[in-house]
């Protein structure tokens, strides 16, 4: 897989200036699937383009599942809702790390994201980060897959977080899953 040249790295002031800084939704009405992160890191916020972090393995499991027919950098972000798919996050703003947010913050974004699936209508909500999900959406026993929740008519899947720190999932067990919800997204 070849991937199309990268910007210019943000330098350490940079990055720090993103923090707590919002970064746009890549959204639509009646998605596929919308995929949902944690919150934006500080590298995402500080160029603007979702799971931006080098090492995040978000963009090589969306082309090894099958959902994109290429790998996409994050700068082609726009790119996705071609493909019927978009991103958004639990929680808007950005920091270093997620442990850095607070539990109202992602009960806050669960209800906030629920407001907005219900306005967008996408078939699927795939969150990205299952501890992520259970404290957003008050669920703690949520396991990774197919959930029995709904959201109006939108259907629920957790999804392993693609960060580099997520040493339990490699990208091709990562990518087993992720095809799982496209096979249920496409219909079969």
């Amino acid at each position: 897989m070849t991937r199309a040249p990268r910007s210019p790295r943000p330098t350490r002031a940079e990055l720090e200036a993103a923090r707590d800084r919002l970064v746009p939704d890549v959204v639509a009405d009646g998605l596929r699937v919308l995929f949902c992160g944690i919150n934006p890191g500080l590298m995402t916020a500080a160029t603007g383009h979702h799971f931006a972090r080098p090492g995040n393995r978000f963009w090589p499991v969306l082309h090894l599942s099958g959902f994109t027919p290429r790998l996409l950098n994050p700068a082609e972000q726009g790119e996705l809702l071609s493909y019927g798919l978009g991103i958004t996050n639990v929680v808007a703003r950005a920091t270093a790390r997620a442990d850095e947010l607070t539990a109202e913050e992602y009960v806050a974004g669960g209800q906030s994201l629920t407001a907005k699936v219900k306005r967008l209508r996408p078939g699927w909500l795939a969150v990205v980060g299952v501890t992520a999900y259970r404290v957003a959406f008050g669920d703690r026993t949520a396991q990774v897959g197919p959930q029995e929740r709904t959201i109006g008519d939108t259907r629920v899947w957790v999804l392993p977080n693609p960060s580099g720190l997520n040493a339990h999932w490699t990208a091709a067990t990562m990518a087993e899953e992720f095809g799982r919800l496209r096979r249920a997204a496409d219909g079969g």
